[in-house]
């Protein structure tokens, strides 16, 4: 995809990250402004309960492009990007969790995918997925059990063939992004699942990059999500099942 050609819209969804989200926006900030492409940054709130809205206040001025959406009723992850991908105008719709933990210059190599026809492009966490994929700083160790159990079932059920469906870092050309985010019913961490079983269904290619992922303790996500996301993905297989989703190619 051509440079001349790319608008690049950034979802960032934020629930309580007051100390993290100062951060990772100056990162976008320094990284975006270097392109040759124009972008936006939305951050999606999802009705925060800390300073979250008085920081983004003061960094308003400071941020080029940036938009505020501003939802005062906690819905989840998956509502929110869902809000965002809908709200953005760009040709690439992306989405980064708050705490950088996926930095943006892996953008670069989602663009070469792009190049190639993908119409969904990934990061993951898993060499099975990517060869180059590490984790800097790994989750603490209940998370990593948790997690490849977890990711076994979501295949079984959901998505075969793809070993880290939950990393935080997507992007979709705009027709994909519509068409799939308009449907999707999932408001919780699961949304990852249904998301990508619907690009599978509709026939989008989707790509894969290594992800070169750092840990933040600070996760919102505990372990009792883990349960959460593996009701979401039965949910998901149900969906399909009884043809809750509009999925003609």
């Amino acid at each position: 995809m051509a440079a001349a050609d790319l608008d690049l819209s950034v979802i960032v969804p934020a629930y309580n990250e007051a100390e993290r989200i100062p951060t990772t926006l100056k990162r976008l900030k320094e990284y975006l402004s270097g392109q040759s492409y124009s972008y936006e940054i939305l951050v999606v709130l999802d009705g925060p309960s800390d300073s979250t809205r008085d920081v983004l206040r003061r960094l308003s001025g400071e941020i080029q492009h940036l938009k505020i959406i501003d939802r005062p009723i906690n819905r989840g992850k998956g509502f929110t990007v869902r809000e965002g991908m809908l709200r953005a105008s760009g040709s690439v719709r992306l989405f980064t969790d708050a705490d950088n933990s996926t930095d943006i210059d892996h953008f670069e190599l989602m663009e070469r995918l792009f190049d190639q026809g993908c119409d969904v492009v990934i990061a993951s966490r898993s060499s099975k997925d990517a060869a180059e994929a590490t984790q800097t700083i790994p989750q603490i160790w209940y998370k990593r059990i948790l997690g490849k159990a977890g990711n076994l079932m979501v295949q079984l059920i959901a998505v075969r063939g793809i070993w880290d469906t939950q990393c935080g870092f997507k992007a979709f050309r705009a027709e994909a992004a519509e068409r799939i985010f308009s449907q999707a019913k999932i408001t919780g961490w699961g949304f990852d699942i249904e998301v990508l079983a619907m690009a599978r269904v509709l026939g989008f290619k989707v790509g894969i990059i290594p992800a070169h992922w750092i840990n933040d303790d600070r996760s919102h996500v505990g372990w009792l999500d883990y349960l959460r996301v593996l009701a979401d993905a039965v949910k998901v297989r149900y969906n399909l099942f009884v043809g809750k989703y509009k999925l003609q190619r």
